[in-house]
């Protein structure tokens, strides 16, 4: 009876922990952060963006979308620029899967016969200069992007520098821990929060928000400079010095946009 009760309550025990180890494996991947790559293409003086778009359209946004990437933003920045310049934001499932799914890409025979008219852009014409690429890991408590409506929308993107990593820790735990609740109040619309790991300018992180317009941004950014949390935690001696420099840009998605 006892080698009876002890083999029950070992298969019990057993049972219990594999659930256990179930639950956490299922809530490990149910908790996985995104990976965005950012990419900057600077138009070359003269070169047809619109192969650039065609291209973006109808090749590679496809194949991204074919291995589980479900959402690729392309902007233009807002106002004339020199050189013009054409944004990508590719939000992929994990850090993991970013190698797996480029390997696909650039070996799949639809991308390939897509991308034909562009791979056919003659030397003494190029389209762009280079192109500069980012990769950021999403922030702990926005592991994911936030996909706004499709609506007339513009998108401020923004990129702080620290002068040490831990500068940019820091900021980033302001962001986690105190900073988002403030963005939510006052209406600074996360869509996401990334810290780079690779990339020019580092250490850095970068986040996009967004607004319907110029005016809805200015009030917004007034309130949130107003806010008393805001001047609370921004005279913080924790957070003193962490960030060294900013770059801002408007962008307005094209039409063929995901994001």
């Amino acid at each position: 009876m006892k080698r009876r009760n002890f083999i029950q309550n070992a298969a019990i025990t057993s049972s219990a922990l594999l659930a256990g180890k179930l639950s956490y494996a299922g809530e490990a991947r149910a908790g996985k952060k995104e990976l965005y790559e950012i990419r900057e293409y600077e138009i070359h003086f003269g070169g047809n963006q619109n192969a650039l778009h065609a291209y973006l359209e109808k090749a590679l946004i496809p194949a991204f979308n074919k291995f589980g990437v479900k959402n690729v933003g392309v902007f233009k920045e807002i106002g004339k620029t020199e050189p013009a310049k054409v944004y990508v934001l590719i939000v992929y499932p994990s850090l993991e899967e970013y190698g797996d799914i480029n390997m696909k890409v650039k070996s799949d025979k639809d991308f390939i016969q897509n991308s034909a008219e562009w791979d056919k852009v003659p030397a003494e014409k190029p389209v762009f200069n280079r192109y500069n690429s980012s990769l950021l890991i999403a922030f702990e408590n926005q592991p994911a992007i936030k996909i706004p409506a499709k609506e007339t929308r513009i998108f401020e993107m923004r990129t702080y520098e620290g002068y040490n990593e831990d500068a940019v820790r820091r900021k980033v735990k302001m962001f986690n821990t105190e900073e988002f609740t403030i963005f939510d109040r006052t209406k600074l619309n996360r869509v996401f929060f990334g810290d780079a790991i690779a990339g020019p300018n580092l250490p850095c992180l970068t986040y996009m928000i967004t607004f319907k317009n110029m005016e809805e941004r200015d009030k917004n950014w007034a309130a949130f400079g107003a806010d008393a949390d805001w001047k609370k935690i921004s005279n913080d001696p924790i957070y003193a010095n962490t960030v060294s420099n900013i770059h801002r840009v408007f962008l307005e998605p094209v039409p063929y946009s995901q994001i």
